[in-house]
């Protein structure tokens, strides 16, 4: 039976680190071609941004999955639940770093722009 112990807590709160860790690395390359290359392009930009932190992100969570399955199958019932949540968190948080969080962020700042643009826009008086 899976129980939710001390260990597993530890496991999901490194897990939590990691993702963060991974998100704020593609915001922060967003951010600087943000500031290099403005918002006209803004999904380019976010494209960009990603394929730059891409290989970086992968390299660091297969490296980190690796070890993470050895110890899922070598390291004993003790370290079962760690490394199961650990596999599960970071391919996850992997994922959605890449995949879920930038869409929506690219949504919210289309539509900050979008209501920016509509409010320095001339009103018309009838």
């Amino acid at each position: 039976t899976f129980e939710i112990d001390q260990v597993f807590i530890a496991a999901v709160l490194t897990v939590i680190g990691y993702s963060i860790n991974d998100t704020v690395i593609v915001f922060d390359r967003i951010r600087e071609n943000i500031e290099s290359r403005g918002t006209n392009k803004l999904v380019k930009v976010f494209n960009d941004s990603i394929n730059q932190t891409l290989g970086r992100t992968l390299i660091t969570s297969f490296t980190t999955l690796i070890v993470v399955l050895v110890l899922l199958f070598f390291g004993g019932e003790v370290l079962r639940g760690f490394a199961f949540a650990l596999f599960v968190g970071i391919t996850v948080g992997t994922f959605s770093s890449i995949y879920i969080a930038t869409p929506i962020v690219v949504d919210l700042m289309k539509r900050e722009l979008e209501n920016d643009s509509l409010e320095k826009a001339p009103k018309k008086v009838a």
